[in-house]
């Protein structure tokens, strides 16, 4: 028996239903949508539970703080939306890790009306754009250094869409799956969008963040909340979504069938989830060569001091069996 079957065998072991499932309540990071399919797919379908889990999703929304949720033991396992999160927790030296990235693009967008003279992300230079805090400390630090973006270009984003659809002229910022699709259904138009992910932002996205008291004592638990979590995103978006669909609009009844679906299909047309290290090592998988290049971007912009342990940000023990799993 090889060490990889060894470990699968022990896990079950370690997680056998007699001895009674572990529990794992994992916070989101936002409202149930699409963007958590993969985890609400493998919870409908058992998942978790084939594998000794008792899983119970919460779902976050705008006041919720989920490394806070995860340091104060209010929640055991959470998302973080971008790389930053992980960095910003080793800086801080709370002991919580990036364990699973599902998302090898962040969906971070800009996004304009329709005009000639906006063609690529650079033309956007000099032009005033609307943007949320957090904004303004992730992704404009890294376009400021890029594209010589300036501050004087900053305007307030409050996420009210009113003041992009009404003026022609406006650019702000978004998230692929979300905006885009409302600017098209209450004004009419199709915006045009720019996925900084396209354009060189090497930052990972909805990635599952562990304290390090579970990865120590419990790395059988853990390892089976990536296997299923894996195994649910494929299911989610190569099979049928129903099952997860169902529990998301459980969550979040004002969470539309027509939103879901065409956040589905941005998600696979994109290649939010099958691309970069995931070609390689499947669904979820990270590495440190892509760790580093953020990180040094990141330092090089003066968000981090250049002698942060960026391998405190992350933990990689858990994707080695998603390589054979990915097609």
């Amino acid at each position: 028996m090889n060490l990889r079957a060894l470990a699968a065998v022990m896990a079950l072991v370690f997680l056998c239903p007699a001895q009674g499932a572990t529990r794992v309540v994992f916070v989101t990071d936002w409202k149930a949508q699409a963007e958590h399919g993969g985890f609400y797919e493998a919870l409908a379908l058992g998942l978790y539970k084939k594998r000794g889990l008792d899983v119970v999703i919460r779902q976050g929304g705008p006041s919720a703080n989920v490394p806070q949720l995860i340091a104060g033991g209010a929640a055991d396992f959470g998302i973080a939306s971008n790389s930053f999160v992980a960095l910003n927790l080793v800086r801080q030296g709370v002991p919580v890790r990036a364990v699973m990235a599902v998302f090898q693009k962040d969906p971070a967008i800009l996004m304009s009306h329709p005009r000639p003279d906006v063609k690529t992300l650079a033309d956007l230079k000099g032009k005033p754009i609307l943007l949320s805090d957090t904004a303004t400390v992730t992704i404009w630090p890294w376009l400021k250094a890029k594209y010589g973006f300036a501050d004087s270009q900053i305007r307030k984003y409050t996420f009210n869409l009113q003041p992009f659809l009404v003026d022609p002229d406006a650019v702000q910022e978004g998230y692929l799956t979300s905006e885009p699709f409302t600017v098209e259904q209450t004004a009419h138009f199709k915006p045009k969008v720019f996925l900084l992910a396209d354009y060189g932002y090497t930052s990972y996205a909805n990635l599952v963040l562990v304290p390090q008291r579970w990865i120590d004592r419990n790395p059988a638990a853990v390892q089976a909340f990536y296997d299923a979590s894996r195994d649910g995103w494929s299911h989610y978006l190569f099979g049928d979504p129903r099952p997860g669909n169902a529990l998301i609009r459980r969550d979040n009844p004002d969470m539309s069938e027509a939103l879901i679906a065409q956040a589905i299909a941005k998600m696979k047309s994109y290649g939010l989830v099958r691309s970069g290290d995931a070609k390689a090592f499947g669904i979820g998988a990270m590495t440190p060569p892509r760790w580093r290049d953020f990180f040094r971007s990141a330092a090089a912009q003066g968000l981090y001091p250049r002698t942060l342990d960026v391998t405190k940000a992350y933990d990689l023990r858990f994707m080695d069996s998603a390589a054979q799993y990915f097609e």
